[in-house]
């Protein structure tokens, strides 16, 4: 019997269509940004065990489904100590006037540099991406993974993410995209937080702020 592939399952919610991804391998799950919905979420993750559910940063559009799934699959949450404060208010009114179901719960494991996330055979290895919020961070695949990368808001095609807001800074993402364009292979899937995938060999074609 031919081995069964690893699955990448995608669904956009929330109004700011916020990209949630779910990686399955060997029946196991790791979910990234559940923007909200976290409840339906799990309904339709009911054939995969959820072994965690990550963060790529704290804004409450990538973070307000974490509770609602968490407490439906018993998973533990996974977000840079740097964000988990932001992530605790992601249900109240932010800065620019929404909010998103409801608050993040305390992290039950903090992530940092070099920090792996192991779902099945794949694996995801934790690269520090500050600039849009002080705790961004991308996973970078291996393993049965290798050639993908889950990049938050840190890149956009042709663009990256605001620094405009409450914790971003420019100068930092500036040098959290150099560190991407010398560090993630050129071959690699770029999974961003809005809007359609990208590759690395692309972007370093074709995105102004990696040159």
């Amino acid at each position: 019997m031919a081995e069964k592939r690893d699955e990448l399952r995608q669904f956009v919610v929330t109004p700011l269509q916020t990209n949630c991804y779910a990686y399955v391998s060997g029946g196991e799950c790791l979910v990234v940004d559940p923007g909200g919905s976290g409840a339906q979420l799990a309904t339709v993750l009911d054939d995969v065990r959820v072994t965690c559910v990550a963060a790529t940063h704290g804004h409450g559009d990538h973070v307000g489904g974490a509770a609602a799934l968490v407490r439906a699959t018993g998973a533990p949450f996974a977000i840079h100590a740097a964000d988990a404060e932001l992530a605790r208010h992601a249900g109240e009114t932010s800065e620019v006037g929404r909010s998103y179901d409801e608050n993040a719960p305390a992290p039950d494991r903090t992530l940092a540099e070099g920090d792996v996330l192991t779902v099945g055979t794949a694996t995801f290895t934790v690269m520090e991406t500050p600039g849009h919020t002080p705790g961004g961070v991308v996973l970078v695949g291996g393993g049965s993974a290798e050639g993908v990368a889950f990049v938050g808001d840190t890149l956009f095609p042709g663009s990256h993410g605001r620094t405009d807001l409450k914790g971003g800074d420019e100068a930092t993402i500036m040098a959290s995209l150099a560190r991407m364009a010398s560090e993630i292979a050129p071959e690699t899937t770029l999974l961003c937080g809005h809007g359609p995938a990208t590759t690395m060999r692309r972007e370093l074609a074709q995105n102004p702020f990696l040159h």
